[in-house]
């Protein structure tokens, strides 16, 4: 359910997107909170879920991205923290750098981008 005033639709809103995603894996949020390692408790995830929590923590969205093997920028996305732009092919794409410092420049931005696509195919060769 949309919240007033908010844009998103409730399909592409963040709760009930997260919902989906753990009744896709198959868990429960006492499974979720056993994968996360207490990280995410099984309450503020059914709070999260049920858009009660509109806006978590970027960490606590990394350690449901990394249990639900989804994008972690996708859940930035959805939960506000990122911009959504469309790149060439018309897909919908956020700019990751953007949470980190109020402030940042081009050439920092940069360099954190080069740093993530450094981790992910360092990540792919294991």
């Amino acid at each position: 359910m949309s919240k007033v005033g908010d844009r998103r639709s409730s399909e592409s809103s963040l709760g009930p997107h997260l919902a989906r995603l753990r009744t896709a894996a198959g868990l429960t949020l006492r499974q979720v909170e056993e994968a996360t390692n207490k990280e995410v408790s099984n309450a503020y995830l059914s709070q999260l879920e049920n858009d009660k929590i509109s806006k978590p923590s970027p960490n606590i969205l990394y350690a449901l991205a990394q249990v639900y093997k989804v994008p972690y920028e996708d859940l930035m996305v959805r939960a506000g923290y990122f911009p959504v732009e469309a790149n060439p092919e018309g897909r919908r794409q956020a700019r990751v750098a953007t949470f980190a410092i109020e402030g940042i420049t081009p050439a920092e931005e940069k360099a954190l981008l080069d740093y993530l696509a450094f981790i992910r195919d360092e990540k792919r060769r294991r």
